[in-house]
This record gives C-alpha cells, sequence and structure tokens, in this order.
C-alpha cells in the first residue's frame, strides 16, 4: 500500500476485518489439534499467524493504527517467549517503517505549504522517504544554506485517520488485551486519542524540539537536531546519523545496550527540570546511536564514546515544574519500607480512592518488586524480569492482580506513567545494565531529601 486510505469505510473494513481474522485462526488451531498436532506448536503457529496479519494492517494503515501498533512494540518484552518471538520481528518493523506515499503526493504537499518554488529552498531534495511513521514521512536533503536537513511531510488526511482508528481500535479492545497480559489497552487507546490534535501540530512540535535542542546544546550525552524551519504540514530540522535504537536492540553490542540504555534513563529522568517537558513517544524509532566525535570524546569522560540523539517531539507533556515530587517521594518512602507514609501520601493524591481501604502492607509488598531497579546501584533489565512483573499483575489468582485492581491511576499521572513503562521497555529489549539510581537521584523531585528535610525527619523519628 502506497498512501494514506483515507476513506472512513475502507479503513473501518481493515480493522473490522482483524477480530474476525482472529476468530478463524482460533478455529483453524482446533482443526490442527483435532489432526493430531501439539498444542504448542499450533499455539505458536497461531501467535505468528496473528502478528503477521495484525501489524501488516496497522502498518498499512498508518495513522492511528500505526500509533497504538508503536505504542504496543515497546511492551513486547512482557509478553512470554513463546509467544513474543513470532511477535517481535513484526513489532520492530513497525519501529523505523512503513509503506511510502506517493512522491506526487509529497510534491503537492510541499508546493502547497513552502510555494511553488519550494525546490529552491534545497540544494538536494531525496524523493525516496528515509523514514516513514504514523502521521508523517521523513526526507533527507541539503537546506539552501548547505546543512543536511531532515524533512517531515504530514500525510493529507491524517487526522481523520488517526481519529477514524482509534475510535474503531477501542471497540474490540477487548481482543487485543491479551497481547499485552496486565495492560489495559482502553485507557492506552484513550489517550494516545487525547493528544492527535497535539501530534498534528507541527508549531506546537517545533516548540518543544527548540526548546529540548536549546537546552542539550552542549551536552556531551544527549543531542536534540535543531529545528530549521516550520510551517503547517512540513518540518525541517538537522538531519542526525547514527544507529537506531531498534537496530542497537536486534544487533548492538553490549557496550552499546548499556550506554543507550543509560543515556534513555537519564534523558527520561533530565528533561522535564531542564525543559518543563517530558518527550512521551519513546519507541525506539525515534532514538540514535552517535559515536562521539573526534574532538569531543575527551569532553565525554570516556564514559561509552556514544550520544543518545533524540527525535520526535510531536508527543509531550507539559510539565512547568518537571516531574511532580509525589513520584521521588513515595518511591524513596517505599525504598525505606514505610509502608503507612506511601499509603498515606497514594490516598492524599488519588492513587487509593476515598471509598477503598487498602492494607499499607499489601500495597508495599505489591509496589517493591516494581522498583526492584531503583534499589541496587546497578540493575541489568532483561525480558525475563519484565514478563515476571507482568505475569505477577496479570495473573487472577495472585494477590498483586487483586489489590492492583483497586488501585487508581489519577489523570495527572496517566501520561507520566505510560512513558515510564514504555521506557523500562525499551531497557528490558535492549538487556541493558543501567544506574537508574544515580538518575534518579540527580534529576527525579522528592527522590533525595534536602539536608533541611532530612534533619527534620531526623528530628521528628527522635522525638517519636
Amino acid at each position: 500500500m502506497s498512501d494514506l486510505p483515507r476513506k472512513a469505510v475502507t479503513r473501518t473494513a481493515k480493522l473490522a476485518a482483524l477480530p474476525l481474522g482472529f476468530a478463524g485462526r482460533a478455529t483453524w488451531g482446533l482443526g490442527k489439534r483435532i489432526g493430531g498436532k501439539s498444542a504448542e506448536l499450533v499455539g505458536r503457529e497461531l501467535q505468528q499467524r496473528t502478528a503477521e496479519q495484525l501489524f501488516k494492517v496497522l502498518g498499512e494503515l498508518k495513522g492511528g493504527a500505526m500509533k497504538f501498533g508503536q505504542a504496543m512494540s515497546v511492551f513486547e518484552s512482557a509478553l512470554p517467549e513463546e509467544v513474543a518471538g513470532p511477535y517481535r520481528a513484526a513489532l520492530t518493523k513497525l519501529q523505523e517503517a512503513a509503506p511510502p506515499m506517493p512522491t506526487r503526493t509529497v510534491h503537492s504537499v510541499l508546493a502547497e505549504r513552502l510555494g511553488e518554488d519550494w525546490h529552491d529552498l534545497f540544494l538536494e531534495f531525496e524523493d525516496k522517504p528515509a523514514a516513514a511513521a504514523s502521521i508523517g514521512q521523513v526526507h533527507r536533503a541539503v537546506w539552501h544554506d548547505g546543512r543536511e536537513v531532515a524533512v517531515k511531510v504530514q500525510y493529507p488526511g491524517a487526522g481523520e485517520a488517526l481519529l477514524s482508528d482509534l475510535n474503531q481500535l477501542s471497540r474490540f479492545a477487548r481482543l487485543l488485551g491479551p497481547l499485552i497480559p496486565g495492560m489495559d489497552i482502553k485507557p492506552l487507546i484513550a489517550e494516545l486519542r487525547d493528544r492527535v490534535s497535539e501530534e498534528l501540530d507541527y508549531a506546537l512540535e517545533a516548540q518543544a524540539q527548540r526548546a529540548h535542542a536549546e537546552e542539550f546544546a552542549d551536552d556531551p550525552d544527549v543531542l536534540v537536531p535543531a529545528v530549521v524551519h516550520q510551517c503547517e504540514q512540513v518540518l525541517v530540522t538537522e538531519w542526525i546519523d547514527g544507529i537506531p535504537l531498534s537496530e542497537v536492540i536486534t544487533d548492538g553490542t553490549q557496550e552499546q545496550r548499556d550506554r543507550a540504555g543509560q543515556l534513555l534513563a537519564r534523558f527520561l529522568f533530565s528533561g522535564p527540570s531542564r525543559t518543563g517537558l517530558l518527550h512521551a513517544d519513546p519507541h525506539p524509532g525515534n532514538f540514535r546511536l552517535l559515536p562521539d566525535a573526534p574532538e569531543d570524546a575527551e569532553g565525554s569522560g570516556g564514559k561509552g564514546g556514544w550520544r543518545l540523539g533524540v527525535l520526535d517531539f510531536g508527543t509531550v507533556d507539559r510539565l512547568p515544574g518537571g516531574l511532580p515530587p509525589t513520584i521521588g517521594d513515595s518511591l524513596r518512602m517505599t525504598l525505606d519500607g514505610d509502608a503507612e507514609a506511601v499509603y498515606d501520601l497514594l490516598r492524599e493524591e488519588g492513587f487509593v480512592k476515598e471509598s477503598i481501604e487498602l492494607d499499607p502492607d499489601a500495597v508495599l509488598d505489591y509496589l517493591l518488586p516494581i522498583i526492584e531497579p531503583a534499589q541496587a546501584d546497578e540493575f541489568t533489565f532483561t525480558r525475563g524480569w519484565m514478563r515476571s512483573q507482568a505475569a505477577r499483575i496479570a495473573d487472577p489468582r495472585s494477590p498483586a492482580h487483586q489489590l492492583g485492581k483497586q488501585l487508581n491511576l489519577p489523570p495527572a499521572y496517566l501520561l507520566i506513567h505510560r512513558v515510564t513503562l514504555s521506557t523500562i521497555g525499551v531497557l528490558c529489549q535492549l538487556g541493558a545494565t543501567v544506574r537508574l539510581r544515580d538518575e534518579l537521584e540527580e534529576w527525579l523531585p522528592g527522590f533525595v531529601l534536602a539536608d533541611d528535610e532530612a534533619l527534620a525527619e531526623g528530628d521528628s523519628a527522635a522525638g517519636a
């Protein structure tokens, strides 16, 4: 498929066929079982066929369907290995590429937005897209001043496609739920739908990218390309090379994986305090691992010889004061084993509704395994660890599942929660060993008590 299918009836028909396909394959699987094939073999074939159909349709449709697929792709490490295997290749395809729109359509958008003489703005322009995503595709070019640039062109009709897909996907969210155990798909789709207007607005994206580029301009660890030009449906930024994080996940050395993981965690927690913005689309297609320039090697302090390139600021959360101190406070109290204080804070912030009474010690037992990466000086994120967490929360027989159902996620924390989970998912895909505690101590408000607060707490404990 080479163009964005905009007719609602076409898109709806493709998406509506998905649950029918799932049902058909289940019947096919039953037939194979009756024919004598083992349950394990049939299960794997069934998962592979499901993955192929699901992500073929999502990738072809772009729009909200592909956006949903990208959001899910970072959670594949939560799937049992026998299920994750067939899905992994299909999922990672969505992180880097999608079928391109025709050259004539690209030229038409550029002529409409940049003027009929748009070619004069570029010394070179490659018609073949370098990358494609859910609402636009990127072309490599050379700006008239000689700078290499990335030209992002929005698909015509992208807004209607996004909303149409996400509305349709929400209708059979229950059928998609088993893909990611322990994750409620419906709120994810609702939150993606709420962000549509922001992501379509390239002026907002340019503003967010400029803020990051300015703040990280001299940073030895993180590179954000500068915005060169922006208008409706077109965004031109400086080009950066590097290894896509999806390739580091599949083929990177352990050194590259560890360095990428450390920098990803650093960017996640430092960004809000430095810019007042949270990059809220942490799938691997939006990051590059770049080797230090020779003249920068000394300035990097020999800390791995790699920098993190960050792309696509179309989805951000505006956090003027940085990440809420509640997150750092509750994390610190949980690590200290202060069950009553954690429970009181969660109730105060709305994570525990007034109508519900829970055992503070049970809440602490629920939280401690999740925050294990923050307990040690360094932690190795693995798919096995992610799967164990997902299984613990997803199993209806487990106390964690029963307690988790009674907790509430206040709207103000929804996007922060998804971004944090997504980032952890990517760290597990990388299999990275990360000094997470270092990043939390430096960047997360409330995680480390100020001297006067610590003194006050000590006096209070002594008085007690």
